[in-house]
């Protein structure tokens, strides 16, 4: 009866946020309320072990810090110079915008990185009058093609990068690096060729562009000093986290903290939590909440052990099906509760006499962080994009998202089957 009624809700409420006619962040939040309801599991326990507080606190922590920015016009700064240095051409934007998303998603991670870049694309679109959506779009799918590529560009990574202690930073670079290359160029080449009719701009629109200088939208010189500096600190915290023995969380809380106490004479907290996507919030809240009763009943238990008993622990059928369920999985659910009940499954294989992993390790990172360019609520850096789009007015639909998401996740899945049979699973044919 439990396992029916977690997985029913799910249904349902996955049902109203396609459909797309209630906010999804109460259809999210009453769905969690209906768990405690018909007793699937306590409010207790999903605060103690099914919302994950340090996604929470992390997207929190950064929309302070990118709302304190944005009142200095830093923003506004970097999207004229940086349509000015493409010479306001809007398919070489949404080819730059992508190689500096999926640079910025390595680098950091890619909810920070869409946090800071969307509102500088959306600054560039509006003045060109150009269709945000190519171009959000395109940073969403870079973000998590990006952050593929390290240990701390997606969740997924941190925890399978926490599991195996031969895996360092520059491991996953080196194992994934090539195919998020590859797939990076792809996704480009895919985008230009569908809006590139669409991606036009008037010349009198470009000539102002060109003519005006970056620095007029500067203000408040003390205030974007302290914003640039804490923002700078903020990425050496996330690049060298690991040598610093802390998180990526306590790194972006300090930060926030540090910079409400740096500027509270000049912006005061009320207004700066004005800001604060408090609907993108409560959606996560309330996702974490409804994954977290399929984990209660042991639904996602059931798929990794059925995915191992189905190949009978076979390294080439295994991680070719790890690879393929996580990415069909993670479009549906938060890829998170999925690979921590994957990890102590793969983990199990050394207790069969099996000591080489890697391939197995590897299918899941890949599986896990593409699968979430399937749909909207796919991954954290989706949700993020949509809810900083909608608070400017430009709301992305759930099955307008699908149509361009579910193609891309497919190719990502056959051309990451082949690398890993080449790179891996060829010597065990």
């Amino acid at each position: 009866m439990a396992v029916t009624l977690a997985v029913s809700i799910f249904i349902i409420c996955y049902f109203f946020i396609i459909l797309g006619k209630v906010n999804q962040a109460l259809v999210a939040m009453t769905g969690g309320t209906l768990l405690m309801i018909t007793h699937i599991y306590s409010w207790e326990d999903a605060f103690r072990w099914y919302i994950n507080w340090d996604t929470i606190a992390l997207l929190f922590s950064m929309m302070v810090i990118v709302s304190i920015t944005e009142r200095t016009g830093l923003f506004h700064y970097i999207a004229v110079s940086f349509a000015q240095a493409v010479k306001g051409k809007p398919v070489s934007l949404l080819v730059g915008s992508s190689v500096l998303t999926a640079i910025g998603s390595a680098l950091l991670d890619n909810v920070t990185t869409v946090l800071l870049f969307v509102p500088i694309m959306l600054a560039i679109t509006k003045r060109l009058h150009l269709p945000t959506f190519p171009y959000l779009m395109m940073i969403i799918f870079s973000s998590n093609i990006g952050g593929t590529a390290t240990l701390i560009g997606d969740p997924p990574n941190i925890m399978i990068g926490q599991a195996v202690e031969h895996f360092s930073f520059l491991s996953f670079i080196v194992h994934l690096g090539p195919i998020v290359v590859l797939l990076l160029a792809i996704v480009n080449v895919f985008m230009v060729a569908i809006f590139k009719k669409h991606l036009v701009v008037d010349p009198k629109l470009v000539k102002q562009l060109l003519k005006q200088n970056p620095a007029y939208y500067l203000q408040n010189k003390t205030l974007l000093l302290q914003s640039v500096a804490v923002l700078i600190l903020t990425m050496l915290g996330f690049i060298f986290h690991s040598a610093l023995n802390l998180d990526l969380t306590t790194v972006a809380v300090s930060a926030a903290i540090l910079l409400l106490l740096l500027t509270e004479q000049q912006y005061s907290i009320n207004k700066v939590f004005e800001k604060v996507e408090w609907e993108t919030l409560f959606f996560f809240l309330g996702l974490f909440v409804l994954v977290g009763g399929l984990e209660e009943v042991g639904v996602l238990d059931f798929i990794a052990q059925h995915l191992i008993y189905l190949t009978r622990g076979d390294m080439i059928s295994t991680s070719i099906g790890l690879l393929w369920v996580s990415g069909l999985i993670s479009q549906f659910i938060n890829n998170v509760p999925f690979v921590a009940a994957m990890i102590p499954v793969i983990q199990e294989f050394q207790s069969f006499g099996i000591d080489y992993l890697d391939p197995l390790w590897w299918g899941l990172a890949l599986g896990a962080c593409l699968g979430g360019n399937g749909t909207l609520i796919g991954a954290s850096a989706n949700v993020v994009v949509a809810g900083i789009a909608e608070g400017e007015g430009e709301r992305i639909s759930f099955v307008q998202f699908l149509k361009f998401g579910l193609p891309l996740v497919f190719l990502s899945l056959v051309l990451s089957t082949i690398y890993l049979v080449l790179r891996y699973l060829f010597p065990l044919l």
